[in-house]
Protein backbone atom coordinates (compact mmCIF):
# COMPACT_ATOMS: atom_id res chain seq x y z
CA UNK A 1 0.00 0.00 0.00
CA UNK A 2 2.88 2.41 0.87
CA UNK A 3 4.18 1.65 -2.81
CA UNK A 4 1.02 2.57 -4.47
CA UNK A 5 1.32 5.62 -2.61
CA UNK A 6 4.49 6.63 -3.65
CA UNK A 7 3.47 5.82 -7.38
CA UNK A 8 0.25 6.99 -7.55
CA UNK A 9 2.06 10.00 -5.77
CA UNK A 10 4.50 10.65 -8.49
CA UNK A 11 1.70 9.95 -11.07
CA UNK A 12 -0.45 13.13 -9.70
CA UNK A 13 2.89 15.63 -9.12
CA UNK A 14 4.06 14.37 -12.92
CA UNK A 15 0.33 15.45 -14.15
CA UNK A 16 0.06 18.61 -12.04
CA UNK A 17 3.77 19.67 -13.53
CA UNK A 18 3.13 19.30 -17.53
CA UNK A 19 0.16 20.75 -17.85
CA UNK A 20 1.61 24.43 -18.32
CA UNK A 21 3.51 24.01 -21.51
CA UNK A 22 1.21 23.49 -24.17
CA UNK A 23 -1.14 25.89 -22.08
CA UNK A 24 1.07 28.79 -22.03
CA UNK A 25 0.59 30.10 -25.34
CA UNK A 26 -3.25 30.31 -25.12
CA UNK A 27 -2.79 32.02 -21.63
CA UNK A 28 -0.23 34.37 -22.94
CA UNK A 29 -2.84 35.07 -25.60
CA UNK A 30 -5.88 35.93 -23.29
CA UNK A 31 -4.05 38.16 -20.91
CA UNK A 32 -1.40 39.73 -22.81
CA UNK A 33 1.79 39.23 -21.80
CA UNK A 34 5.30 38.41 -23.20
CA UNK A 35 7.83 35.51 -22.20
CA UNK A 36 9.59 37.97 -19.78
CA UNK A 37 6.39 38.68 -17.52
CA UNK A 38 5.46 34.84 -18.30
CA UNK A 39 9.19 33.60 -17.40
CA UNK A 40 8.38 35.90 -14.07
CA UNK A 41 4.97 34.62 -12.98
CA UNK A 42 6.38 31.11 -13.03
CA UNK A 43 9.77 32.27 -11.08
CA UNK A 44 7.46 33.48 -8.36
CA UNK A 45 5.06 30.79 -7.86
CA UNK A 46 8.26 28.29 -7.62
CA UNK A 47 8.56 30.48 -4.71
CA UNK A 48 5.21 28.25 -3.03
CA UNK A 49 6.86 25.39 -3.82
CA UNK A 50 9.92 26.49 -2.02
CA UNK A 51 7.54 27.61 0.68
CA UNK A 52 6.23 24.29 1.13
CA UNK A 53 10.09 23.06 1.02
CA UNK A 54 10.68 25.37 4.33
CA UNK A 55 7.73 23.64 6.47
CA UNK A 56 7.63 20.08 5.24
CA UNK A 57 9.87 18.66 7.83
CA UNK A 58 8.07 20.65 10.36
CA UNK A 59 4.29 19.51 9.27
CA UNK A 60 5.45 15.42 8.96
CA UNK A 61 6.95 15.67 12.48
CA UNK A 62 3.96 17.65 13.92
CA UNK A 63 1.00 15.62 11.95
CA UNK A 64 3.18 12.72 10.41
CA UNK A 65 3.30 11.49 6.59
CA UNK A 66 -0.09 10.32 6.20
CA UNK A 67 -1.66 13.94 6.81
CA UNK A 68 0.52 15.25 4.68
CA UNK A 69 -0.10 13.63 1.82
CA UNK A 70 -3.27 14.01 2.32
CA UNK A 71 -3.62 17.34 2.09
CA UNK A 72 -1.23 17.88 -0.58
CA UNK A 73 -3.34 15.43 -2.64
CA UNK A 74 -6.60 17.65 -1.68
CA UNK A 75 -5.22 20.87 -1.83
CA UNK A 76 -4.05 19.97 -5.43
CA UNK A 77 -7.02 19.13 -6.63
CA UNK A 78 -8.63 22.21 -5.42
CA UNK A 79 -6.13 24.30 -7.15
CA UNK A 80 -6.86 23.62 -10.66
CA UNK A 81 -10.63 25.00 -10.12
CA UNK A 82 -9.10 27.91 -8.83
CA UNK A 83 -6.62 27.96 -11.93
CA UNK A 84 -9.27 27.65 -14.03
CA UNK A 85 -11.75 30.30 -12.29
CA UNK A 86 -9.11 33.13 -12.70
CA UNK A 87 -10.49 36.36 -14.37
CA UNK A 88 -6.80 38.18 -14.64
CA UNK A 89 -3.70 37.49 -15.21
CA UNK A 90 -2.81 37.75 -11.24
CA UNK A 91 -5.59 35.56 -10.26
CA UNK A 92 -3.78 33.24 -12.89
CA UNK A 93 -0.72 33.38 -10.96
CA UNK A 94 -2.02 32.88 -7.52
CA UNK A 95 -3.74 29.46 -8.33
CA UNK A 96 -0.78 28.58 -9.98
CA UNK A 97 1.38 30.05 -6.07
CA UNK A 98 -1.51 28.02 -4.87
CA UNK A 99 -0.87 24.94 -7.07
CA UNK A 100 3.11 24.76 -6.17
CA UNK A 101 2.74 25.21 -2.26
CA UNK A 102 1.17 21.96 -2.43
CA UNK A 103 3.25 20.27 -4.91
CA UNK A 104 6.60 21.40 -3.17
CA UNK A 105 4.76 19.09 0.11
CA UNK A 106 4.34 16.02 -1.96
CA UNK A 107 7.50 16.15 -3.12
CA UNK A 108 8.95 16.53 0.14
CA UNK A 109 6.96 13.76 1.40
CA UNK A 110 7.43 11.21 -1.43
CA UNK A 111 11.25 11.94 -1.16
CA UNK A 112 11.05 11.02 2.63
CA UNK A 113 8.68 8.39 2.49
CA UNK A 114 10.75 6.80 -0.86
CA UNK A 115 14.29 7.18 1.01
CA UNK A 116 12.47 4.94 4.37
CA UNK A 117 10.99 2.28 2.63
CA UNK A 118 13.26 1.55 -0.25
CA UNK A 119 16.24 0.20 0.96
CA UNK A 120 17.50 -1.99 -1.09
CA UNK A 121 18.80 -1.85 -4.55
CA UNK A 122 17.54 1.85 -3.80
CA UNK A 123 18.64 3.66 -7.33
CA UNK A 124 16.50 1.05 -9.09
CA UNK A 125 13.60 1.59 -6.60
CA UNK A 126 14.33 5.49 -6.87
CA UNK A 127 14.41 5.53 -10.39
CA UNK A 128 11.27 3.06 -10.48
CA UNK A 129 9.35 5.69 -8.19
CA UNK A 130 9.89 8.12 -10.84
CA UNK A 131 9.20 6.07 -13.69
CA UNK A 132 5.68 7.09 -12.48
CA UNK A 133 6.10 10.83 -12.75
CA UNK A 134 7.86 10.71 -16.05
CA UNK A 135 4.84 8.17 -17.36
CA UNK A 136 2.26 11.00 -16.55
CA UNK A 137 4.71 13.58 -17.59
CA UNK A 138 4.41 11.96 -21.33
CA UNK A 139 0.63 11.59 -21.32
CA UNK A 140 -0.17 15.17 -19.44
CA UNK A 141 0.88 17.46 -22.54
CA UNK A 142 -1.11 15.37 -25.13
CA UNK A 143 -4.02 14.95 -22.71
CA UNK A 144 -3.71 18.76 -21.94
CA UNK A 145 -3.89 19.64 -25.78
CA UNK A 146 -6.97 17.16 -26.68
CA UNK A 147 -8.50 18.53 -23.26
CA UNK A 148 -7.89 22.57 -24.64
CA UNK A 149 -9.79 21.80 -27.56
CA UNK A 150 -12.59 19.82 -26.71
CA UNK A 151 -16.46 20.93 -26.23
CA UNK A 152 -18.46 21.22 -23.39
CA UNK A 153 -21.85 19.72 -23.53
CA UNK A 154 -23.40 23.08 -24.52
CA UNK A 155 -20.75 22.87 -27.48
CA UNK A 156 -18.22 25.72 -25.51
CA UNK A 157 -14.43 24.45 -26.34
CA UNK A 158 -13.04 23.58 -22.64
CA UNK A 159 -10.17 25.82 -23.01
CA UNK A 160 -6.85 25.83 -20.62
CA UNK A 161 -9.04 26.72 -18.07
CA UNK A 162 -11.31 23.78 -18.05
CA UNK A 163 -8.28 21.41 -18.82
CA UNK A 164 -6.11 22.46 -15.63
CA UNK A 165 -10.36 21.82 -13.14
CA UNK A 166 -10.13 18.15 -15.42
CA UNK A 167 -6.83 17.41 -15.11
CA UNK A 168 -6.00 18.37 -11.89
CA UNK A 169 -9.16 16.54 -10.47
CA UNK A 170 -7.20 13.58 -10.44
CA UNK A 171 -5.18 14.66 -7.79
CA UNK A 172 -7.73 13.67 -5.56
CA UNK A 173 -7.64 9.86 -6.50
CA UNK A 174 -4.32 9.04 -4.82
CA UNK A 175 -6.03 10.09 -1.39
CA UNK A 176 -7.51 6.92 -0.91
CA UNK A 177 -4.66 4.53 -0.93
CA UNK A 178 -3.01 7.37 1.37
CA UNK A 179 -5.55 7.04 3.71
CA UNK A 180 -5.80 3.37 4.01
CA UNK A 181 -1.60 2.63 4.73
CA UNK A 182 0.13 1.82 7.57
CA UNK A 183 3.02 4.47 7.16
CA UNK A 184 6.49 3.85 9.19
CA UNK A 185 6.22 3.97 12.94
CA UNK A 186 3.47 6.61 14.41
CA UNK A 187 2.22 7.84 10.70
CA UNK A 188 6.33 8.89 10.31
CA UNK A 189 8.10 8.87 13.14
CA UNK A 190 11.58 7.50 13.01
CA UNK A 191 14.19 6.02 15.37
CA UNK A 192 17.19 6.88 13.58
CA UNK A 193 19.10 9.36 15.17
CA UNK A 194 18.82 12.60 13.18
CA UNK A 195 21.29 14.71 11.33
CA UNK A 196 21.82 18.19 12.87
CA UNK A 197 21.23 20.91 10.28
CA UNK A 198 24.14 22.37 10.68
CA UNK A 199 26.14 19.37 10.38
CA UNK A 200 25.01 18.75 6.99
CA UNK A 201 25.59 22.21 5.62
CA UNK A 202 28.89 21.96 6.97
CA UNK A 203 29.59 19.19 5.04
CA UNK A 204 31.25 20.16 1.63
CA UNK A 205 28.98 17.11 0.05
CA UNK A 206 25.91 19.11 0.62
CA UNK A 207 27.05 21.81 -1.58
CA UNK A 208 28.17 19.82 -4.50
CA UNK A 209 24.86 17.99 -4.43
CA UNK A 210 22.77 20.71 -4.37
CA UNK A 211 24.83 22.37 -7.15
CA UNK A 212 24.55 19.54 -9.20
CA UNK A 213 20.51 18.81 -8.77
CA UNK A 214 20.56 22.45 -9.20
CA UNK A 215 21.79 22.05 -12.89
CA UNK A 216 20.00 19.13 -13.32
CA UNK A 217 16.57 20.20 -12.34
CA UNK A 218 16.90 23.44 -14.23
CA UNK A 219 17.84 21.50 -17.51
CA UNK A 220 14.67 18.91 -16.92
CA UNK A 221 11.55 21.65 -15.99
CA UNK A 222 12.51 24.14 -18.57
CA UNK A 223 11.96 21.75 -21.46
CA UNK A 224 8.63 20.99 -20.07
CA UNK A 225 7.90 24.68 -19.58
CA UNK A 226 9.59 25.47 -22.71
CA UNK A 227 9.97 23.93 -25.53
CA UNK A 228 6.23 24.05 -26.73
CA UNK A 229 6.74 27.49 -27.12
CA UNK A 230 9.63 27.48 -28.61
CA UNK A 231 8.62 24.96 -31.09
CA UNK A 232 5.55 26.96 -32.26
CA UNK A 233 7.45 30.45 -32.00
CA UNK A 234 10.46 29.56 -33.58
CA UNK A 235 9.77 26.57 -36.06
CA UNK A 236 6.21 27.49 -36.66
CA UNK A 237 4.83 23.93 -35.71
CA UNK A 238 1.40 23.65 -34.60
CA UNK A 239 -0.01 23.13 -31.09
CA UNK A 240 -0.51 19.42 -31.38
CA UNK A 241 3.10 18.65 -33.33
CA UNK A 242 4.62 20.88 -30.56
CA UNK A 243 3.16 18.96 -28.07
CA UNK A 244 3.93 15.83 -29.40
CA UNK A 245 7.51 16.53 -29.24
CA UNK A 246 7.33 17.35 -25.88
CA UNK A 247 5.26 14.15 -25.30
CA UNK A 248 8.94 12.56 -27.02
CA UNK A 249 10.99 13.96 -24.46
CA UNK A 250 8.73 12.80 -21.41
CA UNK A 251 8.73 9.12 -23.16
CA UNK A 252 12.45 9.10 -23.68
CA UNK A 253 12.65 10.71 -19.70
CA UNK A 254 9.96 7.82 -18.74
CA UNK A 255 11.93 4.76 -20.88
CA UNK A 256 15.22 6.03 -18.84
CA UNK A 257 14.20 6.13 -15.65
CA UNK A 258 12.73 2.16 -16.17
CA UNK A 259 15.47 1.09 -17.18
CA UNK A 260 18.67 2.73 -16.17
CA UNK A 261 18.29 2.49 -12.04
CA UNK A 262 19.87 -0.78 -12.11
CA UNK A 263 22.73 0.68 -14.10
CA UNK A 264 22.99 3.43 -11.92
CA UNK A 265 23.31 0.55 -9.13
CA UNK A 266 25.98 -0.99 -10.23
CA UNK A 267 28.05 1.78 -12.13
CA UNK A 268 27.96 3.99 -9.29
CA UNK A 269 25.51 7.12 -8.69
CA UNK A 270 27.98 9.94 -9.86
CA UNK A 271 29.44 8.37 -12.35
CA UNK A 272 25.90 7.63 -13.26
CA UNK A 273 24.95 10.83 -13.18
CA UNK A 274 28.06 12.75 -14.79
CA UNK A 275 27.64 10.21 -18.07
CA UNK A 276 23.95 11.13 -17.73
CA UNK A 277 23.95 14.63 -17.44
CA UNK A 278 26.93 15.22 -20.12
CA UNK A 279 24.29 12.88 -22.63
CA UNK A 280 21.30 15.28 -22.44
CA UNK A 281 23.83 18.22 -22.33
CA UNK A 282 25.18 16.82 -26.12
CA UNK A 283 21.71 16.67 -27.70
CA UNK A 284 20.30 19.72 -26.68
CA UNK A 285 23.11 21.90 -28.02
CA UNK A 286 23.10 19.77 -31.10
CA UNK A 287 19.89 20.18 -31.78
CA UNK A 288 19.70 24.14 -31.50
CA UNK A 289 23.32 23.83 -33.43
CA UNK A 290 21.81 21.95 -36.26
CA UNK A 291 18.09 23.36 -36.02
CA UNK A 292 15.05 22.33 -37.23
CA UNK A 293 15.74 19.15 -38.55
CA UNK A 294 17.41 18.25 -35.61
CA UNK A 295 14.37 19.03 -33.32
CA UNK A 296 14.21 15.26 -32.28
CA UNK A 297 17.75 15.52 -30.14
CA UNK A 298 15.40 17.72 -27.88
CA UNK A 299 13.22 14.48 -27.04
CA UNK A 300 16.40 12.13 -26.93
CA UNK A 301 17.90 14.30 -24.20
CA UNK A 302 15.35 13.67 -21.55
CA UNK A 303 17.04 10.15 -21.65
CA UNK A 304 19.59 11.54 -20.19
CA UNK A 305 18.47 14.40 -17.80
CA UNK A 306 15.75 11.96 -16.19
CA UNK A 307 18.00 9.71 -13.82
CA UNK A 308 19.84 12.99 -12.08
CA UNK A 309 17.01 13.87 -9.79
CA UNK A 310 16.05 10.15 -8.47
CA UNK A 311 19.63 8.75 -8.44
CA UNK A 312 20.44 12.35 -6.52
CA UNK A 313 18.09 11.12 -3.96
CA UNK A 314 19.52 7.90 -3.65
CA UNK A 315 22.84 9.18 -3.39
CA UNK A 316 21.51 10.99 0.01
CA UNK A 317 20.17 8.26 1.19
CA UNK A 318 22.81 6.01 0.77
CA UNK A 319 25.46 8.77 2.34
CA UNK A 320 23.38 9.73 5.07
CA UNK A 321 21.13 6.71 6.54
CA UNK A 322 20.97 8.06 9.41
CA UNK A 323 20.09 11.50 8.57
CA UNK A 324 18.45 11.14 5.37
CA UNK A 325 15.51 13.67 6.23
CA UNK A 326 17.76 16.42 6.87
CA UNK A 327 19.64 16.06 3.80
CA UNK A 328 17.01 15.37 1.60
CA UNK A 329 14.98 18.71 3.11
CA UNK A 330 17.59 20.78 2.52
CA UNK A 331 18.70 20.17 -0.66
CA UNK A 332 15.33 20.37 -2.26
CA UNK A 333 15.09 23.52 -0.51
CA UNK A 334 18.22 25.15 -1.85
CA UNK A 335 17.41 23.30 -5.00
CA UNK A 336 14.27 25.36 -5.33
CA UNK A 337 15.89 28.35 -5.14
CA UNK A 338 17.55 28.16 -8.42
CA UNK A 339 13.93 27.07 -9.70
CA UNK A 340 12.90 30.91 -8.64
CA UNK A 341 15.78 32.30 -10.59
CA UNK A 342 15.87 29.82 -13.43
CA UNK A 343 12.49 30.47 -14.96
CA UNK A 344 12.61 34.40 -15.09
CA UNK A 345 16.42 34.03 -16.20
CA UNK A 346 14.78 31.62 -19.44
CA UNK A 347 11.75 34.04 -20.52
CA UNK A 348 13.88 36.93 -20.23
CA UNK A 349 16.93 35.63 -22.27
CA UNK A 350 14.19 34.20 -24.52
CA UNK A 351 12.33 37.90 -25.34
CA UNK A 352 15.98 40.08 -24.89
CA UNK A 353 18.15 37.98 -27.22
CA UNK A 354 15.72 35.47 -28.82
CA UNK A 355 13.77 32.12 -28.07
CA UNK A 356 16.67 30.36 -29.11
CA UNK A 357 18.74 31.78 -26.58
CA UNK A 358 17.16 29.95 -23.47
CA UNK A 359 17.36 26.87 -24.77
CA UNK A 360 21.37 27.41 -24.71
CA UNK A 361 20.77 28.60 -20.98
CA UNK A 362 18.98 24.72 -20.81
CA UNK A 363 21.63 22.91 -22.32
CA UNK A 364 24.50 24.70 -20.59
CA UNK A 365 22.26 23.60 -17.43
CA UNK A 366 22.66 20.29 -18.59
CA UNK A 367 26.81 20.87 -18.84
CA UNK A 368 27.07 22.05 -15.53
CA UNK A 369 25.38 19.52 -14.13
CA UNK A 370 27.65 17.48 -15.18
CA UNK A 371 30.54 19.34 -14.54
CA UNK A 372 29.18 19.26 -10.68
CA UNK A 373 28.94 15.75 -10.55
CA UNK A 374 32.88 15.43 -11.82
CA UNK A 375 33.44 17.75 -8.85
CA UNK A 376 32.11 15.73 -6.33
CA UNK A 377 33.45 12.19 -7.95
CA UNK A 378 36.49 13.81 -7.43
CA UNK A 379 35.46 14.97 -3.77
CA UNK A 380 34.19 11.52 -2.46
CA UNK A 381 36.85 9.66 -3.94
CA UNK A 382 39.24 11.35 -2.09
CA UNK A 383 37.16 11.09 1.07
CA UNK A 384 36.88 7.45 0.75
CA UNK A 385 32.89 7.93 0.40
CA UNK A 386 32.31 7.40 -3.55
CA UNK A 387 29.23 4.97 -4.21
Amino acid sequence: MLMLVVFAGYLVFGISENLKGPALPAIQAEFGVGETRMGLALSLNSIGFLIACTFAGLFVRRFGIKAACAVAFACMAASGWLIGAAGTFYAFAFGYFFLNLWNGLLEIVLALLSARIFTKYTGTMMNLSHFFYGLSSTAAPLAATGLMGANFAGGAELGWRGMFAALLSLCALPLIPSLLARFPGRDGDTHEAPLAWRDYVRDPVAWFVIVLLSFGVVAELAVGSWLVNFLEKSYGWGRADAAGMLSAFFLCFTVARLVLGPFADKFGFVRSMILFASASALCTLLSLAIGEPAAALFAVSGFGIAPIYPTAMALLAKLYPKGSDTAITFTVIMVGLAGVASNFVIGAASELLGLRAGFWLIGGSALCCALAGLALYRYLRRQGRLL
